[in-house]
């Protein structure tokens, strides 16, 4: 019987996992590249106009939502693949919900960007 390894190193081996993933989907995902050079600039202009504690919290949340949900699209989209390599109706409908998910936290995510900026702005 193998000895089982013990609670600290299982989860140093989760977070190693999880690492490897954030950096697969930087690397390998043009959307992701998009996402974190705009959560760059946003990142940029809020200590450039000095937002509140209460907008860096909505800020980032939104940040963590749509990068979150960019990674779930892309874990569905390779899972579908994998599965169905060839076209498939019901595989590209659920290609597309994926998305859809992104997009509304996207949408949302800019609103809240101009809730916060464009009375900063003008």
């Amino acid at each position: 019987m193998q000895k089982k390894e013990s609670f600290i190193v299982n989860r140093l081996k989760s977070v190693g996992f999880a690492f490897k993933g954030m950096l697969i989907l930087i690397k390998t995902e043009a959307s992701i590249k998009v996402q974190l050079f705009i959560t760059i600039v946003i990142t940029c202009a809020g200590f450039y106009f000095e937002i509140s504690k209460t907008e860096w919290m909505v800020q980032l949340t939104m940040i963590a939502l749509v990068m979150s949900l960019e990674g779930m699209n892309t874990a569905v989209e390779h899972i579908a693949d994998f599965i169905h390599p060839e076209y498939h109706k019901k595989i590209g409908l659920i290609k597309d919900v994926a998305a859809g998910a992104v997009f509304i936290a996207a949408i949302i995510a800019t609103i809240i960007a101009g809730i916060i900026y464009i009375p900063r702005i003008f």
